[in-house]
């Protein structure tokens, strides 16, 4: 009888290691840690796709001028000179149509914009990787400005200064307007009664205030699609995107 005890405890045990073993085992199957590689892959996969995603649409017409969140329009210190030529007749549409071309300059850029996202994505460590992955849901966002703003900047700013050489009225275009407004404004605020009045120089660079505003549109959207694939499964188009990215669901 003690014997049997024995067997049927030891049987016990047995079945019981047993049951425990095949509960790791599905627990780790559930739970299989990201390798570094499939990291970086599918960082670089949400990079490319987000960033192409975002320089097709804007390059396309109406991509600038027609999204109110990306439009770009002169600065408020062109207040006055846009004032003055829509008093004259057709004046406002003069306005507008050099708002217009300066968006169609930052379409035409847009064009060529993905290849210098996807040669910064290419150069992308398992430390960036991690840290994109890891970190707040603009990191990747972060990650692409900082290491192609430079690149973009040179590409959308000789777009933007030939838009505002143009001519607008006659010989005048709006790079001649805005020296000229800047230039009467500053020569006020320089002087003495100009000082004592509190009054501030406006040394607004046109072409780098545009250019600036052209590469804020391109990052917000790009920030978009990056937040779609952190938070919504189905932007996760491959089953990598659905591996990484599902390793953040409910962080």
């Amino acid at each position: 009888m003690k014997t049997r005890r024995i067997l049927l405890f030891t049987l016990s045990l047995v079945l019981f290691a047993g049951c425990a073993e095949v509960m790791n085992v599905i627990q780790s199957s559930a739970g299989v840690p990201l390798t570094e590689d499939e990291v970086v892959r599918g960082l670089k996969e949400a990079l490319s796709t987000g960033a192409r995603n975002s320089a097709g649409r804007l390059s396309l017409e109406n991509g600038y001028y027609g999204d109110p969140l990306v439009k770009i329009l002169l600065p408020d210190e062109a207040k006055t000179i846009v004032d003055n030529i829509s008093k004259i007749p057709g004046g406002e549409k003069l306005v507008e149509d050099v708002i217009l071309r300066i968006n169609r300059a930052a379409e035409d850029a847009a064009k060529e914009a993905a290849p210098i996202f996807v040669s910064a994505v290419t150069q992308m460590t398992i430390k960036d990787a991690f840290n994109i992955l890891r970190g707040p849901d603009n990191a990747a966002t972060t990650y692409l400005r900082n290491t192609t703003w430079d690149d973009l900047y040179s590409l959308y700013k000789p777009k933007i200064r030939n838009s505002t050489e143009k001519d607008i009225v006659g010989d005048i275009s709006t790079k001649d307007s805005w020296v000229a407004l800047t230039g009467k404004w500053n020569s006020v605020a320089n002087s003495v009664a100009g000082k004592i009045a509190g009054l501030k120089p406006v040394n607004t660079d046109l072409d780098d205030f545009l250019t600036t505003r052209a590469l804020q549109g391109i990052f917000l959207k790009v920030e978009g699609e990056e937040l779609k694939i952190r938070k919504d499964i189905s932007a996760r188009t491959t089953p990598l995107l659905k591996r990484v990215f599902g390793s953040l669901d409910g962080k």
